[in-house]
């Protein structure tokens, strides 16, 4: 055997070794990431995890989750959004999706990291609108990002300029916020209490079953043009609710002070 033979091998293994404990040379955005789409939430964050994203944040819609991860190497920001335990997509999100900061060659995430309301990082994601994108005028985003905050924190509406932005954003706002406190009953107090915000959006036979499987009854309802009101009475609590009902799907859902029929 040469005395070169025993070297050549032994830089060849190490070679070897080291490609294949090497990082991909270019982390993979959302475009190359289908195979994940359906698959078990479970499972597929530990795989978004091992292509070099990190979990940021995250927050719960109408009927799905969405997380946000980031990737510091390619500075790409993942948008997941997951419906009855599986991933049903996989998007592409802004750097201010994932708090961070830092410039954007795209137009809309430059716009959006130029809001001045509450600084750089957005209290809303791109998810809370109904298009599922921020505003690509600044204006725009920075009257939503208000009325968000405003309506997040259960704040008055104050849409002094009369805007449209601020509008969507105080009510996506209003929305995150009953999501948010849904395991709250909505009273205060030392008494006993059934949680009820939570049922707000839902299905209107889903939350009559719910209602009674909580102790409520069914007293009175009520019908005008194609909306319907249920009063529910829960005798051990002492809860009168008012259920809004119109489409299949409950509208509003909230505790009366008093009704003829809770008794």
């Amino acid at each position: 055997m040469s005395r070169f033979a025993l070297p050549f091998v032994a830089v060849l293994s190490v070679s070897i070794a080291a490609g294949l404990a090497a990082p991909p040379a270019h982390a993979q955005r959302a475009s190359q990431m289908s195979d994940l789409v359906g698959a078990k939430a479970g499972q597929a964050e530990g795989s978004i995890i091992d292509r070099g994203y990190v979990y940021i944040t995250g927050h719960s819609g109408s009927n799905s989750k969405h997380s946000y991860y980031w990737n510091a190497r390619s500075k790409n920001c993942l948008h997941v959004e997951t419906r009855d335990g599986r991933y049903s997509s996989v998007t592409d999100g802004t750097p201010a999706d994932c708090n961070q900061a830092a410039k954007s060659s795209n137009g809309a995430a430059a716009a959006i990291i130029g809001a001045v309301v509450l600084g750089a990082v957005l209290a809303h994601k791109s998810s809370h609108h109904d298009n599922g994108a921020h505003y690509a005028n600044t204006a725009d985003e920075e009257q939503y990002e208000r009325g968000f905050y405003d309506g997040q924190q259960n704040h008055s509406y104050h849409n002094y300029d009369r805007s449209d932005s601020y509008a969507s954003g105080y009510q996506a706002g209003v929305d995150q916020r009953n999501r948010d406190s849904g395991y709250h009953s909505g009273r205060g107090g030392y008494a006993q209490a059934q949680r009820i915000s939570d049922l707000q959006g839902s299905d209107s036979i889903s939350a009559i079953d719910a209602m009674s499987s909580r102790g409520f009854a069914n007293v009175d309802s009520f019908d005008s043009g194609n909306t319907q009101y249920g009063i529910f009475w829960n005798r051990n609590t002492r809860q009168c609710v008012q259920m809004t009902m119109a489409d299949g799907q409950v509208y509003a859902i909230q505790t009366l002070d008093s009704h003829p029929k809770c008794r």
